[in-house]
C-alpha cells in the first residue's frame, strides 16, 4: 500500500515522524498532563495513564485553561513533548503552546483517517500517512 498525503493548516511548521496517539475527545492540558512524565491523567478519558511523550498526539481539539500553553512549554523542556500534534481544529492555547514550545503542529484534517500506533511524518502542512 502506497503512502498518503494530506494536507492541513501548518500551525508551527516543522517536520517529526512518530506512532499516532489518537483520541476522539478533547485534550486538556493544565490538570491533567504532567510536564515531568508526559502521563496524561483524566479519569474516563480514553489517553488516561498513557504517555504522550514522542507520540504524534492526533485529537479534535483542546479544551481548558490558558496554562494549556505552558503546559506544552513544560512538556518540551522535560523531553515529554509529542512529536508532533495533528488536530480537526487548533484553538488558540494549543497554537501558543506549539509555537512557543516548537512543536510541529496541523489542524484542518479529518481524524478519520488516522489509527492508533499507525506509523506517520509531519512535514510543515502535509501529513503523510505510512
Amino acid at each position: 500500500m502506497a503512502d498518503t498525503s494530506i494536507t492541513g493548516r501548518a500551525i508551527f511548521e516543522g517536520t517529526a515522524s512518530g506512532r499516532v496517539l489518537k483520541s476522539d475527545v478533547p485534550l486538556g492540558f493544565f490538570g491533567h498532563l504532567d510536564p515531568e512524565t508526559g502521563v496524561y491523567r483524566e479519569q474516563g478519558h480514553p489517553l488516561d495513564g498513557v504517555s504522550i511523550k514522542d507520540r504524534v498526539l492526533v485529537f479534535p481539539k483542546g479544551k481548558g485553561s490558558t496554562v494549556g500553553s505552558y503546559i506544552l512549554y513544560g512538556l518540551k523542556k522535560a523531553g515529554n513533548a509529542p512529536a508532533a500534534m495533528v488536530m480537526t481544529e487548533c484553538d488558540t492555547i494549543v497554537a501558543v503552546g506549539a509555537l512557543i514550545a516548537e512543536i510541529p503542529t496541523v489542524d484542518g484534517l479529518d481524524l478519520t483517517n488516522f489509527e492508533k500506533d499507525q506509523s506517520v511524518r509531519v512535514d510543515g502542512g502535509t501529513v503523510v500517512l505510512v
